[in-house]
């Protein structure tokens, strides 16, 4: 596979990424997660994710980290555990704004949003939280369901 690696400098920081090269989000562990978590089952879609995480390298293993602590963190959230799913959220954000607008197949930019809106409602115990969990939404169904980039 022809891999294009580029390098941001993000506050100091150099930080690796491939442009173009998209996890497959259509089958495999990466789709029944996404399935999961689509469904709420975050404690699954963690499980499903991490099998996967465990076999990639940088800078896609960083990626689906924070993808995974995302799920962590909502299933925190439902098992009430408002502080854990916080931190999770925090530690996700710090890791995907390393990454371009899309990377990996997912529209990051509009997760990025919702993910930083969920952490405000939970930080100032908002009385109204969003409708829906952000969306972690592979390009190919932007057209469908999700923001494309």
């Amino acid at each position: 596979m022809n891999r294009v690696e580029l390098v941001r400098n993000i506050g100091g920081n150099e930080i690796a990424y491939a442009e173009g090269v998209p996890l497959d989000w259509n089958c495999g562990a990466l789709a029944e997660g996404l399935t999961c978590y689509g469904r709420a089952e975050f404690f699954l879609a963690h499980e499903h994710w991490e099998s996967v995480w465990l076999t990639l390298e940088e800078p896609e293993k960083s990626f689906l980290q924070a993808l995974i602590q995302i799920t962590a963190a909502f299933h925190h959230l439902q098992a009430g555990n408002s502080p854990g799913a916080v931190s999770l959220l925090r530690r996700a954000l710090r890791r995907l704004e390393l990454y371009p607008s899309c990377f990996g197949g997912i529209t990051v930019t509009s997760l990025y949003t919702e993910v930083s809106e969920w952490l405000r409602v939970i930080e100032t115990e908002a009385s109204s939280i969003p409708a829906t969990f952000p969306q972690i939404c592979p390009i190919e169904l932007a057209g469908r369901d999700c923001r494309g980039c």
